[in-house]
């Protein structure tokens, strides 16, 4: 089975949607014959690469409510984010783009680190409090995930694999994406925002079933 998920590092859904997802592929015994690739999806292509808002000041201003309203809006997330697992750490996040992050991730992926990159790029960004609109900090991110720093830094100091990224907007936008996390099951079914774990359990198993 082939699951596409269009994400993005700095969305909260994604990461509670990707342990949901994984969560699901191990209660239906498909963890091992699943292939899941993710896809790049920014979510406001025009951020800054790094900002001096927080994400509570960041949140009141692009919704127009209160910063009390934001920070409750926040707190909100980061228990859902708890009952996945993630602690997520909205004090310390900063808004940033995401584009070198996505082609980074592109980058990795020919060295079969897809994966593992994904999940530091958002275990870093959510949990941990890092700039990751900062090419040194993802530097950093590539070489604890086991990849040659320097050759990261080319990557970032060059336009590489921007049109991959760009790609993969484009067939998000064909496919009528709204939103992410956004998966997409065999090119047949769909599951758009982090679902209830049911809703993965079944979509997975009927895609499965068909499958046989």
């Amino acid at each position: 089975m082939k699951i596409e998920v269009w994400s993005d590092y700095v969305c909260p859904f994604c990461y509670i949607g990707k342990r949901k997802l994984e969560k699901a592929l191990i209660e239906t015994g498909l963890k091992d014959s699943a292939e899941v690739v993710y896809k790049s999806f920014q979510l406001d292509p025009n951020s800054p690469e790094t900002s001096e808002h927080t994400m509570a000041s960041a949140v009141a201003a692009k919704y127009g409510i209160s910063l009390e309203e934001a920070k409750a809006s926040n707190a909100n997330i980061a228990a859902a984010a708890k009952e996945v697992g993630l602690d997520y750490n909205f004090d310390a996040m900063r808004p940033g783009n995401t584009f070198n992050a996505h082609r980074l991730a592109k980058w990795a992926e020919e060295s079969g680190k897809g994966a593992e990159i994904t999940e530091n790029l958002l275990r870093g960004y959510f949990i941990e409090g890092r700039e990751i609109g900062r090419k040194e900090v993802l530097a950093d991110i590539a070489e604890e995930t086991g990849l040659d720093r320097q050759s990261a830094l080319d990557v970032l100091e060059s336009n590489r694999y921007g049109a991959d990224v760009k790609g993969d907007i484009g067939e998000a936008a064909a496919l009528g994406v709204q939103g992410v996390p956004f998966f997409v099951l065999n090119r047949k079914y769909a599951i758009s925002g982090a679902q209830p774990d049911e809703l993965f359990r079944s979509a997975l198993e009927k895609a499965a079933s068909e499958e046989k």
